[in-house]
């Protein structure tokens, strides 16, 4: 029986042997090639590649001399003029990507009109009725609940903070524009919370979506917030809802990230056991993956208001009003003072908000357990 048992062994180590061999002897020179420049030491590498990049400047000083451009030119043209000559026209890459891509923008522009003209009615309406009911509350009623809120959520230090921070943007006469930007805020934030949380559930438990999700993300994060105001200009027109528009593309990539980390953060075993114990995908995702993500979530939520109100502020470029305004007319006419005090309102506020959405996210998370 022993020797049956050995020879067995004995047969399916040749056998291995002879799969291993024949797979090397299939992947040919190619592979061994490969192996054996990977395993050249490290200096010869680097000698290498010097030796490979000097034979390209060489080729490229000879072919091209010193400040060699690239090669942009992808068509010319003789324009004929009124004395009879002509001159030589080009088109570079770039006139001719950038050409294109404006046709595709009018081409939606003016096939969605019904579409952006429809969105740009209802944030219009749910920005009047905000502001409006925001504006009707007397400003004491409002400075008085908004410190006993900080005070509720926070401690004493913070409610100070909030009232005299409140107090200070009413007697620098900037109340009305802390409301719309107030409202700018909420509605850009409520938009963005709604697309991105289930983005961010999505991509966590597709590897597909997140492939897709990542690249562009990292292009929304990358990309200067001024370019933002382009398409809002082009698809809604001067106005709050382009500035809406820009902050929504500006702030959503933190809570959508934040989401998916937290979510995949989220212990293996845990959702195991839930599995075992029969609940439901939509049950493991709302009852152990989101309340126990809650923590990263949260953050990516104070993240995502933190960015629209710095994205509300630049939207005051494309008419969208509040405090970015008084900034926008201090630098337009030098007077460093109102730039100050508008910026400073822009701090105060940002500060009571951090601390307030910060405050919301740990009561939550000691209300369902967690932390």
């Amino acid at each position: 029986m022993a020797s049956l048992t050995s020879d067995s062994a004995d047969s399916r180590d040749a056998a291995s042997r002879a799969l291993s061999q024949g797979s090397e002897a299939e992947q040919g020179p190619i592979s061994s090639q490969v192996s054996g420049l990977a395993a050249l030491p490290v200096w010869m590498k680097w000698v290498a590649a010097l030796a490979l990049v000097a034979l390209v400047a060489a080729a490229s000083l000879v072919i091209g001399g010193p400040g060699m451009e690239y090669p942009t030119t992808v068509s010319t043209s003789e324009v004929p003029t009124s004395g009879g000559a002509s001159i030589t026209l080009e088109k570079t890459l770039r006139q001719e990507t950038g050409a294109a891509i404006d046709s595709v923008v009018q081409w939606m522009t003016v096939s969605g009109a019904w579409l952006f003209d429809g969105i740009s009615t209802v944030i219009t309406y749910a920005l009047i009725y905000i502001e409006d009911g925001l504006k009707w509350i007397p400003w004491p009623a409002l400075v008085l609940a908004l410190t006993l809120l900080a005070f509720a959520m926070g401690r004493w230090s913070l409610a100070i903070f909030t009232a005299l921070a409140l107090l200070y943007i009413g007697f620098m006469d900037l109340w009305a524009n802390t409301i719309d930007t107030i409202a700018l805020m909420v509605v850009a934030v409520a938009v963005a919370m709604a697309v991105g949380l289930p983005l961010g559930i999505l991509g966590a438990r597709s590897r597909v979506a997140d492939n897709l999700m990542r690249p562009i993300l990292d292009g929304m994060q990358t990309m200067p917030s001024f370019v933002y105001l382009l398409p809002g200009i082009l698809f809604f027109g001067l106005g709050k809802p382009a500035g809406i528009f820009a902050t929504i593309i500006y702030a959503v990539p933190p809570v959508i990230r934040l989401t998916n980390l937290g979510i995949r953060q989220v212990s293996p075993e845990t959702v195991e056991a839930a599995r075992s114990f029969g609940a439901s995908p939509m049950q493991v995702l709302t009852k152990v993956q989101i309340p126990m993500a809650l923590p990263t979530i949260m953050a990516g939520i104070n993240q995502t208001t933190m960015m629209a109100l710095a994205m509300v502020t630049i939207a005051s470029m494309v008419a969208a009003g509040g405090l970015g305004d008084n900034v926008l007319r201090a630098l337009q006419k030098n007077e460093t003072g109102n730039g100050v005090i508008a910026g400073l309102a822009i701090v105060f506020l940002a500060i009571v908000i951090d601390r307030l959405t910060q405050s919301a996210a740990r009561g939550r998370q000691q209300s369902m357990g967690i932390g």
